[in-house]
C-alpha cells in the first residue's frame, strides 16, 4: 500500500516495505562517518582546515538521512540523492587532496612510521569512498534497485548472473567488498562492471 504524499513509490528514500534497502542505508552512513575519522587522523600536513571540519560538514548533510530513515518520512528520495551525492563529492576531494599532499610533501617527510601511518588512513579512505560510489550509482541507487527487482545494472555480482531469481539484495557491505578487491587486486574479482560509469569509477579508484 503506498502511503506516501504525492503517490510516487520512490517518494521517500526508505519505507516500511524496503527494510533492507533501510539496513543498508545504515551500513553506508557508518561508512561516511568512518572516512571523516580516517581524515581527521590524518597527518596536519596532510589535511586542509582543522581535522574535524569533514565530520561537520558530513554531520550537516547526514541529519536529512538519518532523520528519514528513523521516522520513515521526510525528505523526497531525489533530495536525499543529491544531498548523498553532494556529500560523495566532498569526500571524494578530500580523498584526492590527501594524496596530492601526501606525494607533495613525500620527499620531505624522513618518517618511515608517518608515511605508512599516512599510506593506510588514505588507503583505507579510498575503499571506503568508491564502495560507497558504487553503493550510490549501481542501478540509479537502492531505492531504484529494489523495484527494479535487484536485477544487474552497473555491476554483476555472481548472485545475479541468472537473472537473481533468488531475490537476493545487495547490500553496502557487498559494494565495500567490491571496492576493497578493486584497491588491493587492481582488477575486478567476482564481480563485474557493466557499464562506463561502472568501469570508469573502478579504473579511478585502482
Amino acid at each position: 500500500m503506498n502511503n506516501t504524499p504525492s503517490g510516487d513509490p520512490h517518494h521517500t528514500l526508505i519505507s516500511a516495505e524496503i527494510p533492507l534497502e533501510r539496513t543498508s542505508a545504515w551500513e553506508a552512513i557508518i561508512g561516511m562517518l568512518a572516512v571523516g575519522l580516517l581524515y581527521a587522523a590524518l597527518p596536519a600536513q596532510l589535511i586542509i582546515g582543522p581535522s574535524w571540519l569533514l565530520l561537520v560538514i558530513e554531520a550537516v548533510l547526514l541529519l536529512p538521512l538519518i532523520i528519514t530513515i528513523s521516522n520513515r518520512r521526510g525528505l523526497s528520495h531525489k533530495a536525499i540523492r543529491v544531498l548523498i551525492l553532494i556529500l560523495l563529492g566532498v569526500l571524494t576531494l578530500a580523498l584526492a587532496i590527501g594524496v596530492a599532499l601526501l606525494i607533495i610533501t613525500l620527499p620531505t617527510d624522513k618518517h618511515a612510521t608517518n608515511l605508512l601511518r599516512s599510506s593506510v588512513l588514505l588507503w583505507s579512505s579510498n575503499i571506503l569512498v568508491f564502495g560507497l560510489w558504487y553503493w550510490q550509482i549501481d542501478g540509479g541507487g537502492p531505492v531504484k534497485r529494489h523495484f527494479s527487482g535487484h536485477q544487474a545494472a552497473d555491476f554483476m555480482f555472481p548472485q545475479q548472473v541468472n537473472g537473481n531469481t533468488d531475490a537476493w539484495v545487495p547490500h553496502f557491505l557487498d559494494y565495500l567488498f567490491l571496492a576493497f578487491t578493486g584497491a588491493t587486486a587492481l582488477s575486478p574479482a567476482d564481480t563485474y562492471p557493466l557499464t562506463r560509469a561502472g568501469k570508469s569509477l573502478m579504473m579511478l579508484e585502482a
